[in-house]
């Protein structure tokens, strides 16, 4: 392809199927058609067709801005993309107003190029390419793993490197630094379509490593900790899910999650109303860190937790 048109295999994949790809004037949409020497090939590609979603005027925490790619600090309670029951407030459509005609056509779509999400309730920083290379530069780093994405989260109970009952949990190992490193297939959950399982023989490959940073109750038995979170893959509710897996399940988290017993005096009154009316997951995307696609600068981002989130730290501190 000519310098400066991007195309990922799958895009020219749906080209050729579409009858966009012609061999001397001839159309072919035979994916494994061979080529020759000194053919000529044609590829065309059609114009960019806008989303159907809206721009919107919805301010945004933006960290970093170029030509090719936006960071952004998402709040909690905004979903990324428009689906059915949330097709506006979205972040994309707060993108489309933001970025009006400097977007490409990503996928034969004008729009931002999404190469990864967090959950609605999950705070933090998210990268979205505004070029073709940037997304595939983007998405190249992303599928080869080759990103810090650090989180911070506030779980139940203390997950540490001395605990026998995490020893015996199949996938779970510890590294240094009291590391727990957690690794187990994630796959859709066979009976709540909402939430995602750890399984054995199906599922997409997934590796957390969590360390705690700080608990909350009686040392010998705390009740809550702050941990961070480092993920080597992205999978859907990752951390969510490996975590519960684990038994420590993040506080508020309304799949995984469940209400546990707070032995009595074990929190300030403070600390004990604010976990139990603690909202939405304890989540928050704090460093991403990547290659500039285009430029190849080292970037690093780093975002403050949120007023929630460290209310609820200040509490449990008391």
């Amino acid at each position: 392809m000519p310098e400066g048109v991007t195309l990922s295999r799958s895009r020219i994949r749906v080209l050729i199927e579409d009858g966009q790809v012609s061999n001397m004037g001839k159309v072919v949409t035979d994916i494994k058609a061979k080529v020759s020497p000194f053919q000529e090939w044609q590829v065309v590609l059609p114009v960019a067709v806008e989303l159907d979603a809206q721009p919107e005027d919805i301010p945004l925490d933006v960290v970093f801005e170029d030509a090719h790619l936006i960071v952004v600090n998402k709040p909690s309670g905004m979903v990324v993309h428009p689906a059915p029951g949330s097709e506006t407030g979205t972040l994309v459509n707060a993108l489309l107003h933001h970025c009006g005609d400097t977007l490409s056509g990503i996928g034969g779509k004008k729009r931002p190029g999404i190469v990864h999400r967090i959950d609605k309730d999950t705070s933090g920083l998210l990268v979205v390419a505004k070029s073709d290379a940037a997304h595939q530069g983007l998405a190249a780093q992303f599928a080869a793993h080759d990103l810090e994405r650090l989180y911070r989260a506030v779980v139940w109970g203390r997950p540490s490197a001395v605990d026998p009952r995490l020893a015996g949990i199949n996938g779970v190992r510890f590294e240094k630094g009291n590391v727990v490193r957690i690794s187990g297939n994630i796959a859709r959950h066979r009976t709540d379509r909402k939430r995602m399982a750890v399984v054995k023989d199906a599922g997409r490959h997934a590796i957390t490593r969590a360390r705690c940073d700080e608990s909350f109750g009686p040392t010998d038995r705390p009740v809550a900790s702050l941990i961070s979170c480092w993920l080597e893959t992205g999978r859907t509710h990752q951390i969510r899910a490996h975590m519960s897996y684990v038994g420590h399940a993040l506080i508020g988290d309304p799949v995984y999650g469940s209400r546990r017993a707070v032995p009595k005096n074990a929190l300030s009154d403070d600390g004990l109303t604010a976990l139990r009316g603690f909202p939405r997951q304890a989540l928050h995307a704090g460093v991403l860190g990547f290659v500039h696609p285009v430029t190849g600068e080292d970037l690093r981002f780093e975002a403050a937790l949120p007023a929630d989130f460290d209310g609820l730290l200040t509490a449990l501190r008391k």
